[in-house]
């Protein structure tokens, strides 16, 4: 008896410890079990009983686990610590972008990459006549003549310079770091320029100067970073939410040319219309770092997201324990025939937009809009209303095919010679290339088709460019577009920059 009274104790006390165990285990990992099955199979060990003696003789496991042991499947998977259930739901039934959410943030976005660049070309008359004007500082002095060109270098190159940085080393980690850091100091900047317009300079123009371009430097240099990492956010979602980034830019000129004139005409004082106008800005800017934290909590996004990483993770599965690089080369050369039709319509635009366009003055006093609104409808607002509505044809249609894209982009050079003989006046040059289009809605027609096509091409150009490369390096590639996107812009600048020479020193 007491050898049945010593096993009994003996089996009752393993039995303890294995209870004990398990609910270590259950307090440890939630609702999962599996992970003590080695552990129970190892201790609980009932016996079989011969018959005559009562005397526990052999002991035989029970096996407590499933069939997929057998497969020797990982812990990780047999815990399934990488599954998650509303990621299931998302791959089973793809959600839909519900009243174009996505689509207006990212719509919204776009507007807030060329806010900085816009606001502060549109306020030209606050910079140039009024804080740096005579009337305001009492005498005359250089800065007013160089402010423009000063503006055009600090805003670009800054802009340029970090788009291609953030390509290849991606400045501040993590995508949300980077948009939310960028948008933080343009807000921060444009706080300063607001600042500044309340504050008398009259007595200290250069530190205004110089204040002002340090704070565009800067403002351009979080632009550079936000603007190259918004459009590889888009470039994960379909190819129209690239174009919904590109609608946004156009966009945001038509935005910044009515809230010019419209400060203007809310009060004749420049110090309040430069708060107004300024203080605009910020609530877009606003907008966008609230609406950017809302994309994350909406399903259409975070499918596309899914699958985004997902591709990554197949892809790295592949490559076992190797850290595959990026193909930086790889990818720009696939890419490179969009590449090249972004670069070059915006080189053509802004060899023309705004430096030549905006200094074609009217060649009839009678015509439809007076001197005050001639350059201001004639220019700003036609050929960003004009670039808004190609923008948004490119949603509903792309032609002609990525193949062919290359053939309606070259032709727009001809836009450069056609303007250059228009009635084109740039301030301190005597003309002697004849003026061969005097007719102010010949000149009308000609700014809305630069407007029209440089919407439309530059949007087909930017939504074919993640299509040319493989789907894990879409992003890439969006990155490597928005980059040619400024190299565009600043190219095209300058190379403006000469058109007054060649109006004077080339006649026909």
């Amino acid at each position: 008896m007491s050898l049945i009274t010593n096993t009994q104790e003996q089996r009752f006390k393993t039995g303890g410890e294995d209870h004990l165990l398990l609910q270590e285990n259950v307090v440890k990992n939630g609702n999962t079990l599996l992970s003590m099955n080695s552990t129970i199979n190892s201790k609980v060990q009932p016996t079989k009983h011969n018959s005559f003696t009562s005397v526990a003789s052999e002991q035989v496991p029970v096996r407590l686990t499933p069939a997929w042991e057998e497969t020797n499947l990982p812990n990780d998977e047999l815990n399934f610590k990488t599954f998650n259930m509303d990621d299931a739901v998302l791959e089973t039934n793809p959600p839909k972008d519900k009243w174009n959410i996505v689509y207006l943030i990212l719509v919204l976005h776009g507007i807030g990459i060329l806010m900085p660049w816009n606001m502060f070309i549109n306020a030209k008359s606050y910079f140039v006549e009024y804080k740096l004007g005579k009337d305001y500082l009492g005498t005359d002095l250089y800065y007013a003549s160089v402010f423009m060109a000063y503006l055009t270098i600090g805003s670009q190159l800054p802009s340029l310079l970090f788009n291609w940085l953030n390509i290849f080393c991606p400045i501040g980690g993590k995508l949300t770091t980077r948009i939310v850091w960028s948008i933080i100091t343009e807000v921060l900047c444009f706080v300063f320029t607001v600042a500044l317009v309340m504050i008398n300079t009259a007595h200290m123009p250069a530190l205004f100067f110089w204040s002002t371009l340090g704070s565009i430097i800067l403002l351009n240099m979080a632009n550079g970073i936000y603007n190259n990492s918004v459009f590889g956010m888009a470039a994960k979602l379909p190819t129209k939410y690239i174009g919904a980034v590109v609608l946004g830019t156009n966009l945001s000129g038509t935005f910044t040319s009515i809230a010019n004139i419209a400060s203007i005409s809310i009060t004749p004082d420049a110090k309040s219309a430069a708060i107004y106008y300024f203080t605009t800005a910020l609530f877009v800017l606003l907008a966008c770092f609230d609406t950017y934290f809302a994309l994350p909590l909406n399903r259409f996004y975070k499918y596309h997201e899914l699958i985004y990483q997902r591709a990554i993770e197949n892809q790295n599965s592949k490559q076992s324990s190797v850290v595959e690089k990026i193909p930086y080369w790889h990818i720009f050369k696939q890419a490179s025939p969009q590449l090249i039709n972004v670069f070059f319509v915006f080189f053509v635009t802004l060899s023309i937009f705004p430096a030549v366009h905006s200094d074609i003055k009217s060649s009839n006093k009678d015509f439809l809009f007076g001197e005050t609104y001639y350059t201001s409808v004639m220019c700003f607002l036609t050929f960003n209303v004009c670039a808004l509505i190609g923008t948004y044809l490119s949603t509903l249609f792309s032609w002609p095919k990525k193949e062919w894209l290359f053939v309606p982009v070259l032709l727009r050079i001809i836009f450069i010679p056609l303007f250059l003989v228009c009635n084109y006046q740039p301030i301190g040059v005597t003309r002697m290339m004849p003026v061969l289009i005097n007719d102010d809605y010949v000149f009308w027609v000609l700014g809305a088709i630069l407007g029209l096509s440089s919407g439309y091409y530059s949007s087909v150009a930017m939504m074919y460019t993640p299509s040319c490369v493989e789907s894990r390096y879409s992003g890439i590639a969006g990155m490597f577009g928005a980059a040619m996107l400024i190299t565009g812009i600043c190219s095209g600048i300058l190379f403006g920059m000469i058109m007054p020479f060649i109006v004077e020193h080339v006649s026909i």
